[in-house]
């Protein structure tokens, strides 16, 4: 998901804007937002979320942990501790072979 290519004029992000990319509930969004230190959005004078490009990546590899490897909230926290370039060498690894499985089925529907 590249987010430049969806927004390429925002800075930031509402987080009504950031559940709907994700396709999770914004409640799911404030949780991780108080379990990992890596996602720490700025904040409005009304205390309303401003996530920038910076918090989606780091949102983006939450989710490839937790909703795509399954990993529990605590098995993501450590592993991001651990080796935080490691999981995103894996989820960049994971979205280039999505690429590619698309473009083989989009080239097997056209013969």
């Amino acid at each position: 998901m590249s987010f430049n290519n969806i927004f390429p004029d925002k800075i930031y992000f509402s987080i009504g804007e950031v559940s709907e990319m994700f396709e999770v509930n914004a409640s799911m969004i404030r949780y991780w937002e108080k379990e990992f230190d890596i996602l720490k959005p700025a904040k409005n004078k009304k205390g309303n979320r401003l996530f920038t490009r910076q918090d989606l990546e780091n949102i983006k590899i939450i989710y490839h942990l937790v909703k795509e490897r399954g990993f529990t909230l605590q098995g993501a926290k450590d592993k991001l501790s651990s080796n935080k370039e490691d999981v995103v060498k894996s989820k960049e690894v994971t979205e280039s072979l999505e690429k590619i499985k698309k473009f083989l089925i989009e080239i097997k529907n056209e013969l």
